[in-house]
């Protein structure tokens, strides 16, 4: 990990890590503020007495005598009866990774198709099933975890431990989001541009999506009806690409963008995950059939079920990931307006001062 550069970036690595550990809410950043302000008195009243600029590890004293960030955060943010000041904000940080991150994925991907299969293919009972587990699952563990909390809190369990650390270890700054990176966008668009000519050429090639099997498959006719929506898609992000480009000034683009080309691309995968299965009689041959030269055999017919088989998983999958991403950039979108809207109160304060 490397070490900061100068004071300035100590102070600022130092006040990074409060942020973490600080809960988010309307003050943050005036509780931030006012932590910065008060670091930075203290640096200039030591700077003063000693007649020199301060050296990282004078500046390093000054925070160990301020706290480690997450005491600091701790004392910033509201007090808790049931939960002291000094724990909680490791109890909620405990929290949201066992309930989020390890109880939601498990009961997602592992405990979701257990119920399925059970069900005997039920989704209405499966997902119901699912979703009551998960609450109580997160009701017993949030239980736990705050019984354990609750009784460290009483019984002192920690009031002996010494919280051992040093500020010049801190994590480096992350940089803030601000414009898309011009190498990014370029990238985007040469990248949107290969992948727009490449759909176009599929149609009289179909060896560029099914490579050697050309010979013996064929797109299905499901392909005809979706084909031009998936053009007008791609299209989509080719002129967000552009647009990005030619107005970077724009910084609400690419956010805003973003979410309207994964909506656009939701509804066309729920579309067309809902077509598979009206599909005609017979064989189920959704996305590939066999071609009109290739011999019906037992080996052929295997081979087709296998690749529609393997491309409804896929685009059941990427369903899911794009629903997962959708609610991802929605959070960053209404994060990044938020700090917008901070910038704009800053600055309308500083022009009234």
């Amino acid at each position: 990990m490397s070490k900061p550069k100068n004071p300035i970036e100590l102070v600022d690595r130092y006040l990074q890590a409060v942020r973490f550990w600080l809960p988010k809410s309307r003050r943050q950043e005036e509780l931030l503020a006012e932590l910065g302000e008060d670091l930075r008195s203290q640096i200039e009243a030591k700077e003063e007495e000693t007649g020199r600029p301060l050296e990282n590890a004078e500046v390093s004293a000054i925070l160990k005598t301020c706290g480690s960030p997450m005491t600091v955060a701790s004392r910033l943010g509201p007090q808790h009866h049931l939960i002291g000041p000094a724990l909680y904000p490791i109890y909620t940080f405990v929290l949201k990774m066992v309930l989020l991150w390890i109880m939601v994925p498990v009961f997602t991907f592992i405990v979701g198709p257990v119920n399925l299969a059970n069900t005997a293919g039920d989704w209405g009972r499966a997902v119901v099933h699912t979703l009551g587990d998960l609450w109580n699952g997160a009701f017993i563990a949030a239980g736990i975890i705050t019984l354990v909390f609750a009784v460290i809190e009483r019984t002192h369990a920690l009031a002996g431990v010494e919280c051992k650390w040093d500020p010049e270890t801190l994590p480096p700054l992350q940089k803030p989001e601000g414009r898309t990176s011009f190498v990014q966008t370029v990238c985007e668009l040469a990248f949107g541009i290969f992948g727009f000519i490449w759909l176009l050429l599929i149609p009289s090639n179909p060896f560029l999506i099914l490579g050697p099997a050309a010979h013996m498959l064929k797109p299905a006719p499901l392909w005809h009806a979706f084909y031009l929506l998936i053009l007008l898609l791609a299209a989509l992000g080719l002129a967000r690409s552009a647009i990005t480009l030619a107005k970077p000034q724009w910084r609400w683009f690419p956010h805003a963008s973003q979410l309207l080309q994964l909506v656009c691309t939701l509804i066309l995968l729920r579309f067309l995950l809902a077509a598979t299965f009206h599909v005609p009689a017979g064989d189920w041959y959704p996305f590939v059939t066999l071609a009109d030269s290739a011999v019906k055999s037992a080996t052929s017919v295997r081979l087709a079920a296998i690749v529609n088989v393997s491309i409804l998983i896929s685009l059941a999958s990427t369903w899911l990931g794009v629903s997962i991403a959708l609610v991802v950039h929605t959070l960053k979108f209404l994060r990044f307006l938020r700090g917008s809207r901070d910038l704009t109160t800053q600055s309308v304060s500083l022009q009234v001062r």
